[in-house]
């Protein structure tokens, strides 16, 4: 089986340490809150695609298998929607009452938070 470039979360598509996460959080343009996810996003200052960073605190979902399944989510969503959404770098931190929510709501908070960021970025 074949994987298309498409079908990876490469790391040039992640933050990856604590200077990527400190500009986002420093600099935030576009702020996006629901009631599962909290979005943080900074206009890139080259022209690249879109990165994602993800925080899951255990003081709000406590079981290890919870925040993993909502990581994997995020990551999943992410990277179906990548190709639509503008050059920011993302931070998505996940609320206290999201690990005892169901995939699909967390899919359809998360296909909002998409629209509105790009909404957000052409204005």
């Amino acid at each position: 089986m074949t994987v298309t470039s498409e079908a990876t979360f490469p790391k040039s598509k992640r933050l990856l340490n604590a200077k990527d996460y400190s500009d986002v959080f420093d600099g935030v343009d576009i702020k996006i809150s629901t009631q599962y996810f909290l979005c943080l996003a900074r206009k890139r200052s080259t022209p690249a695609p879109c990165r994602l960073g993800i925080i899951v605190a255990k003081k709000n979902v406590r079981l290890a298998v919870k925040r993993n399944r909502i990581k994997r989510l995020l990551r999943e969503n992410f990277r179906l929607s990548t190709t639509q959404l503008p050059e920011y770098d993302l931070v998505m931190m996940a609320k206290r009452n999201s690990g005892e929510t169901e995939s699909e709501k967390l899919s359809k908070e998360l296909q909002y938070i998409w629209r509105k960021l790009k909404q957000r970025a052409k204005s």
